[in-house]
């Protein structure tokens, strides 16, 4: 080890430390299409309604960050376990990485970022400090050495930041956002920004960054920094993404009801944090179930957006240093590998019983997810209602003291609801295909001849798209109309002119412009008759944001709703 390794180990210490102080302020599950009978030691809960057309806030996704200068690079076989889905994968969909200072290190963490890219990962980056020649030092309290952006350099951080943004790109990573700056509010090893200076950057600077911009990333979500930018308009104009970090954040102080007013087209992700800190090993149970629980409330009462933990690969974070999933990074992946990009939390009775936790997610027109966590020290038998839906076949999978993500098999609903065991001190995963109810089934479309690429049946496509000045995002639903199960399938849809994939995630893409090719994957090669799957992709584009008009699956016409 190096003595700069010694250094920033050191540091990280001191910075472990006084973040620990702040962040410190069973059996199987039993899957029944009927109401089962409760054992002595089996608590009844009230029934969790879903409801799958009460929309809440879309999900960006679940991820981590790297820091190749601090503590190396992932291996080839970690970034695949951080963001594969498949069985023994952590599922994340989004990748932090910082915006190194000096531009001879902008490729430290290229490897990873491009990686995570290809298996379907959006990348977003954080500078801990600007370079050198634009920063003066002042006293800030006892700090006598304290560090901030000089105002005449406000227009070339900007250019800094569009210039790190070039460099990706060019190396084949196209970045989903850029903040202005980590923690500008907990900065005594970095750049301090006072809410003045943030919302002046944004006003004068930010509407030249050529990606979304993320601010301002305070350490522990205080309301006095992010408050001033959304209190103003041109500040406000100019910034795409509240950044948040929750270190020591109490769940009281989760909600955000001035955002609510006024961040109206803005999305408001948790960017940092480790919990419920970085002393204990990640595998301690049930400790690990706190995770779960700080997800649940940053999903149901945040209203965030994405959940970012620090380093992916730490003895406390989601993957071991032996590149083993930790215990978090199971009760991580419960929620990573099954709500993707695009899903859109709905709701759902969030604490039915005590010690229950409750959230669900609806992934194109089909989908439902329910994520359901149990810290009690008993069982709870937990039915779950799908309101104003009819389901279609049940899959679960269950994280407990000896079980990581474990498949638990399939069952069916009955009139739209299941009851099923919760295990004491357990994180259950719900998965199942829904239909609106009580609209009729429509008649069944005749089934063409099968194609050469042996299609048996017709198919049905939505297509969402979300754009902003040169890129967007579309996610694609499809769904088997037809009476066979497909095993193997092509979507062919062709791209409107100056539109450009650059990433995807769920099929291969091929070619990136022009009439595209999306082939299944491993895990989504079988699409049975009502099944849904999600696929999606990140691109560019030249002005033009109109939507594809036609698709083929396996060279049969598809339904585009």
């Amino acid at each position: 080890m190096t003595q700069d390794q010694n250094k920033l180990d050191s540091s990280e210490r001191r910075l472990l430390s006084r973040r620990n102080v702040l962040v410190t302020m069973g059996a199987l599950p039993v899957l029944t299409a009927t109401a089962s009978v409760i054992g002595a030691s089996e608590a009844a809960a009230a029934t969790a309604v879903i409801n799958p057309s009460v929309q809440r806030q879309t999900i960006r996704g679940f991820g981590g960050m790297t820091h190749t200068a601090w503590i190396g690079d992932l291996t080839a076989a970690q970034r695949d376990t951080a963001f594969g889905t498949s069985e023994g994968r952590l599922g994340f969909s989004v990748l932090r990485i910082p915006v190194p200072e000096n531009q001879a290190n902008w490729s430290r963490d290229l490897a990873t970022a491009r990686r995570a890219i290809e298996l379907g990962a959006t990348v977003i980056a954080s500078p801990w400090n600007p370079p050198a020649s634009m920063v003066e030092t002042f006293v800030r309290g006892s700090q006598t050495n304290a560090k901030r952006l000089r105002y005449d350099m406000y227009g070339a951080y900007a250019q800094h930041l569009n210039n790190f943004i070039t460099h990706m790109r060019n190396n084949g990573v196209n970045l989903y956002g850029i903040s202005v700056q980590n923690e500008p509010d907990y900065a005594h090893d970095w750049t301090w920004w006072t809410p003045a200076e943030m919302v002046r950057f944004l006003r004068e600077n930010a509407s030249s960054i050529g990606t979304r911009v993320i601010a301002p990333e305070s350490f522990q979500y205080l309301k006095n920094i992010s408050d001033p930018i959304l209190n103003d308009s041109v500040a406000l104009a100019n910034v795409d993404i509240i950044g948040a970090h929750l270190y020591g954040t109490s769940y009281a102080n989760f909600p955000y009801p001035l955002f609510k007013q006024r961040g109206a087209g803005k999305e408001l992700w948790m960017t940092e944090v480790y919990y419920p800190n970085s002393s204990d090993s990640a595998d301690l149970w049930p400790q690990a179930l706190d995770v779960g629980e700080h997800i649940h409330r940053a999903m149901v009462d945040a209203e965030f957006q994405a959940y970012i933990w620090w380093y992916i690969r730490r003895s406390y974070g989601p993957m071991r240093e032996d590149g083993q999933i930790s215990k978090r990074g199971a009760v991580m992946a419960q929620f990573a590998r099954f709500v993707r990009p695009g899903y859109v939390r709905v709701d759902a009775t969030a604490n039915p019983a005590s010690n229950v936790y409750v959230s669900a997610y609806r992934g194109g027109s089909n989908t439902v997810v329910i994520v359901a966590i149990n810290k009690g020290t008993s069982a709870v038998s937990q039915q779950f209602t799908l309101a104003n839906s009819t389901a279609s076949s049940v899959s679960s999978w269950l994280t407990d003291a000896s079980r990581n993500v474990a498949p638990q098999g399939t069952t069916s609903m009955s009139n739209g609801s299941i009851t099923v065991t919760l295990p004491a001190r357990s994180m259950t995963t719900i998965v199942t295909g829904v239909n609106s109810s009580p609209s009729p089934i429509p008649t069944p479309t005749p089934t063409p001849t099968p194609s050469p690429s042996g299609s048996t049946g017709p198919c049905r496509v939505a297509y969402t798209m979300n754009s902003w000045n040169n890129g967007f995002t579309a996610n694609i639903s499809i769904t088997n109309t037809g009476t066979s199960t497909i095993n193997g399938w092509t979507l062919v849809f062709t791209l409107p002119s100056g539109q450009s994939i650059t990433s995807g995630w769920n099929a291969t893409y091929t070619p990136s412009s022009g009439q595209v090719s999306a082939r299944n994957v491993g895990h989504n090669s079988t699409l049975a008759p009502g099944a849904t799957i999600d696929i999606g992709f990140q691109a560019t584009h030249t002005g033009n944001t109109a939507e594809p008009t036609a698709f083929t699956l396996n060279g049969i016409p598809c339904t585009v709703v």
